[in-house]
């Protein structure tokens, strides 16, 4: 791979891991829902009257929209809001690998592997022991188990994506930019219809016209750099390599997520935290290139 494809892989890997500090940071002024709304309002609007729509029926982009944009999303910004660490949501949110591994068995027939199925029980352990770790209020690091659900939840809608993003590449060669800016219009109207039911009180109380700079540019950052420039230099670029070399690079998300989020917004782990973290990234590890080690075997002379 040329330099400067390595460059562009490793500049969005760094837009998406400071993307859960960005989505943070918003949230201290932004209720979730309507976060989410204005986000992929500016995601879709102006670009839909520039971008030609997808070539794909309409049942795939919505389903496409609904797990990747409004599910995923959803109760991932619920999950921030209600304590969910940033860094560790980066970590967490990558279980989407596996879910989408079972998701394909299921769904498509796809066959599981000796390195799924130990990768998938040893991130389960992983996650097990971060969730007992996290059940303890009595510190600072104490994280409320319904956020660690809901961002499990959030990995879940993000692999059911990536099921339907498999059938619309099935049907036609879709350009990965047209399908990200249309498809962020099918979770506009639920976003705002929900903050409308159930943050009433919150919006109230907002003076949209005292929003923080901080704030401005975090939808600014969410919606244009981490969704637009992110998903459109990723879509080139794993239309031009084999998945192999850019697929796993995306696990130093998590690596930047939790480093930023250290020193951005002065998180900590516990030592049990921590342990189950990187239990969760031997899994993750274990997934992607687990299956080369029987090829290596078969090369290496005897």
């Amino acid at each position: 791979m040329p330099f400067k494809d390595l460059l562009l892989a490793l500049t969005v890997v760094l837009v998406w891991g400071l993307n859960f500090v960005v989505i943070k940071v918003a949230l201290y002024e932004l209720p979730p829902m309507l976060l989410a709304g204005l986000r992929f309002s500016l995601v879709a609007f102006p670009a839909v009257f520039l971008v030609k729509p997808p070539k794909t029926p309409f049942k795939y982009l919505l389903m496409y929209g609904m797990a990747i944009c409004f599910g995923q999303f959803l109760l991932l910004f619920l999950a921030i809001n209600l304590g969910m660490p940033a860094g560790l949501a980066s970590l967490v949110l990558q279980m989407q690998a596996f879910f989408t591994i079972m998701l394909g068995v299921w769904l498509l027939s796809e066959k599981l592997r000796w390195n799924h199925i130990v990768g998938i029980i040893t991130a389960s352990l992983g996650m097990a022991l971060l969730a007992d770790a996290s059940l303890g209020t009595a510190n600072s690091s104490g994280i409320p188990l319904i956020a660690i659900v809901l961002t499990l939840g959030a990995a879940l809608s993000w692999a059911l994506g990536n099921i339907s993003n498999k059938l619309i590449m099935r049907d036609a060669n879709v350009s990965m930019l047209s399908l990200v800016i249309w498809s962020a219009l099918v979770p506009i109207v639920p976003f705002f219809l929900c903050s409308f039911i159930f943050e009433a009180p919150q919006i109230n109380a907002i003076q949209l016209t005292k929003i923080s700079s901080k704030t401005i540019f975090a939808l600014i950052y969410l919606a244009f750099i981490a969704t637009i420039v992110g998903y459109a230099i990723w879509g080139r670029l794993l239309s031009q390599y084999e998945t192999w070399r850019i697929a796993p690079l995306s696990l130093l998300v998590p690596v930047v997520g939790i480093l930023s989020a250290a020193l951005l917004l002065g998180e900590t782990l516990s030592t049990g935290q921590l342990l189950g973290a990187l239990i969760i990234i031997f899994g993750l590890l274990l997934n992607i290139f687990g299956g080369y080690i029987k090829g290596v075997r078969r090369l290496s002379p005897k």
